[in-house]
Order: structure tokens, then sequence, then C-alpha cells
């Protein structure tokens, strides 16, 4: 009786085990409104699911750094990170992969922006000098077009750090904060994404004539798809590649005006390395 009993109970963890390693769980760096990455994510977790054979549930994060530690502890096994999030990522869980990235995120660009009561300039060479002794907001605090590339670029306009430059510096928690801010008038200028104040231009959620663009950053690498290393090991052999084709198939325009992007197509760790190289001279990572 006892080992029926014990049969039992170890048949049925076994089965728990299995159904729930059958569970893709995905997240997302909350780079805007809550309402936003729901609707966006979770047309994605249906469109994976039905791709993918297996069951995909989008779990949403309220910061960056969540996303990289659910990511650590195997509590989501892909996510859609920045550049910077991505490498902190990959580093926590060795064999991880940057799988897709949006044709965009190759060569992607920070804007800064100004409130127009500042009456800066847009400037085409550097940023302007007229910026300094401003109020200024970044996005995360690990956010790669938010704050990482904008501030390497203040250093190098300005040959020292932010807090040296301006009467005050903030961090709004998002691109779509970010705005808000500038445009309200709480701080004077602010850095953004440039698919974020493109998105929120076209759906009149800003004023372009309110918040303008004042300067644009050389390209560099953003977004990225990355899945953990361990993923055939709980998933099959071959799931990382079937993950990666079905991204890289991603071509409803609905889903992929949402992110938005033309269109994903490959990334591997490398393509980051400049990410990696910028942050490590910053002190954002070791």
């Amino acid at each position: 009786m006892f080992a029926r009993f014990l049969f039992a109970l170890v048949a049925g963890l076994l089965f728990v085990g299995q159904a729930a390693a059958q569970t893709l769980t995905f997240s997302a760096i909350p780079d805007e409104d809550e309402t936003r990455l729901q609707q966006r994510f979770n047309r994605v977790a249906g469109y994976l699911q039905e791709r993918l054979g297996v069951e995909v549930r989008y779990l949403p994060m309220k910061s960056y750094p969540a996303v990289v530690t659910a990511f650590r502890n195997n509590q989501v096994q892909l996510a859609w990170f920045g550049g910077l999030s991505g490498v902190q990522a990959r580093l926590a869980v060795p064999g991880s992969q940057a799988l897709a990235q949006g044709e965009e995120d190759a060569a992607f660009v920070s804007y800064f922006v100004a409130h127009a009561g500042t009456g800066a300039d847009a400037a085409a060479d550097r940023l302007p000098e007229a910026m300094a002794g401003h109020s200024f907001t970044f996005g995360a605090k690990t956010s790669t077009s938010g704050r990482l590339m904008p501030e390497f670029y203040l250093r190098e306009r300005f040959g020292k750090a932010p807090e040296a430059v301006f009467s005050r510096v903030g961090f709004s928690g998002d691109h779509s904060q970010t705005l808000v801010l500038v445009q309200s008038g709480a701080y004077d200028f602010g850095a953004v994404n440039y698919t974020a104040y493109e998105a929120a231009v076209k759906d009149g959620k800003i004023d372009p004539a309110v918040v303008r663009v004042i300067w644009k950053t050389p390209p560099y690498p953003d977004y990225n798809w990355t899945i953990r290393g361990d993923a055939d090991q709980g998933f099959g052999a071959g799931f990382t590649a079937k993950v990666r084709a079905a991204l890289l198939g991603m071509n409803d325009p609905k889903l992929l005006e949402a992110f938005p992007r033309q269109r994903f197509i490959p990334a591997s760790n490398t393509d980051y390395a400049p990410v990696e190289a910028t942050a490590k001279a910053l002190g954002l990572i070791d």
C-alpha cells in the first residue's frame, strides 16, 4: 500500500515538473507605460505559443533590474532586453544567447530633448553648451538608450559627470515618463530612445513644439531577445533554434508595430561588445 502511494507521489511530482518545464515564461524591460507593455507582449505570447507548441506566458516586471534578476533565477527563460540589461543577463547566466534584434536595433540612437522654455536649439554636431546649469533626467538607471549612451556622450562633451554639469539630475524610470517630465517642465532636458519619442508624437501624447529634439547620438546596438543557456535542457534539443526562428519569422504588422520594429534580424552576443565596453568604462558593470 505504502509502495503504491510512494509511486503515485513520485509520478505526480514528475508530471508537475514536466508541466512546468513546458511553460516558457518571458518578460521585457519596462521601458514604457504598463498598459502598452501588456498589450504588446500578451499578443507576442500568443504568437510564440502557436509557433513553439508550448505554453507561453508573459510576466510583467516593475524595473530593469527585476527582469535581469528573474532571468538569472530562471523565473523567465526569455526576455526582451535593452543593450545593457541584455549584457547583464548574459553575464549572470553563462551560455545565454542574444537571438534576435529589431532591424533598427543594429544602429539605434537616443534623442536628447529640451523643453521649449529653455530656448535650446537643435545642434547637428554636438550637445549644446547651454544645457549646463539646467535640470536633466535620464530614464531608468540601467537603460542603454535612456542612461548608458546618453551619459557617455554627456561626459565626452562636457568632460565631467552629469551631476557636475546640471543643477539637478534625475531618473524617471522609463522613456514615457521622461517625456512627461520634460513636457511638464519638471525637468529642462532629458534623454530618451528615439522610437519612444516618435511613438509619443504619433499618438499625440507629447507636443514636439514643446518637447524639442536638440541632438541625436551616433548609432549603437540596443534591444535584443535573449534566451537562457539551459533552454534546450529544459525544453528539448533544438528549442533555442526554434525560438530564434519564431522571432525572425514574426511578420505580423500589428505585432511589429507595437515594438515598433520593421522586422527582427539575427543577433549574437558579440554584437553588444561595444555596450559592454561602455558600461565597464562608466563603472556600471565590473
